[in-house]
């Protein structure tokens, strides 16, 4: 395992910093985010070119990252299309002035590598894993889990774009559909395919060490970069968004509480 976390890191790292370059071109460092799901495709396709574990779990394991990046990936960029570079960078790129090209490399590109590199090594573990047979329980486990995570995380987002779409719906809080049983269930899903991604990892030896990973993931999503940054902006700008903080659960889904209970 240690050869493919090597290359792993080498073609994270290079991938990156390839796209860094272009987003120096472009005057856009937004582009980092469409990237995202397409890395761990990467990293799954080196496990499944370099790997000696089994075949068929490598294989597995690819097919099911490629559909949850590519899936991602495709809606980051048609919602980004248009709209100009992602305030948060906008704001760097204002603070660091001259010196934004080395510091968006830094902190954005290679930051967001490091944490990809954790996040993926149960995909590591899975190519490493000579035993046992595929498919095992622990295969079928992590493969619901993973779907649940999906179908929250692409639903969700659907949803949500619809919901924005309609002029109607300005300024008014999205309580709809999966929304409506958690405040946040493309963040949840998105969690619950990485536990999926573990619990498969498990099923080999020592992979289910490599749940560090889904725990980072699970950690940025719901403490630094995920539903606490956003539920801060969403309360300043919604009035409505209070009760339904006090209605709706902020992450696990959950019937929703009675209004005004």
């Amino acid at each position: 395992m240690t050869e493919l976390m090597v290359w792993s890191a080498v073609g994270i790292f290079a991938s990156m910093t390839a796209v860094w370059l272009a987003s120096l071109r472009l005057r856009d460092a937004s582009i980092v985010d469409v990237f995202w799901g397409l890395g761990f495709v990467g990293a799954a396709s080196i496990g499944l070119a370099i790997g000696d574990g089994v075949a068929g779990r490598r294989i597995f394991i690819f097919i099911l990252i490629a559909v949850w990046g590519v899936r991602l990936a495709t809606y980051i960029a048609m919602r980004n299309r248009g709209a100009g570079e992602d305030p948060r960078y906008m704001k760097m790129r204002q603070r660091a002035g001259d010196s934004f090209w080395w510091e968006s490399l830094m902190r954005v590109f290679w930051l967001q590598g490091a944490i990809m590199w954790v996040v993926a090594l149960p995909l590591m573990a899975v190519a490493a894993g000579t035993s046992p047979t595929f498919p095992s329980a622990s295969d079928v486990i992590g493969a619901a889990l993973w779907a649940i995570g999906v179908f929250f995380e692409a639903v969700g987002d659907r949803q949500l774009r619809t919901f924005k779409r309609d002029p109607a719906n300005k300024g008014k809080v999205m309580d709809r559909g999966l929304w409506r049983y958690t405040r946040h269930p493309n963040y949840f899903g998105d969690a619950a395919m990485w536990w999926g991604v573990a619990v498969i990892a498990a099923g080999v030896p020592w992979g289910w060490a490599t749940a560090v990973g889904p725990a980072l993931m699970t950690f940025f999503l719901m403490k630094v970069s995920g539903v606490a940054l956003l539920e801060k902006s969403l309360a300043s700008t919604k009035p409505e968004y209070a009760d339904y903080v006090q209605r709706t659960s902020a992450f696990v889904p959950r019937l929703p509480k009675p209004a005004g209970s």
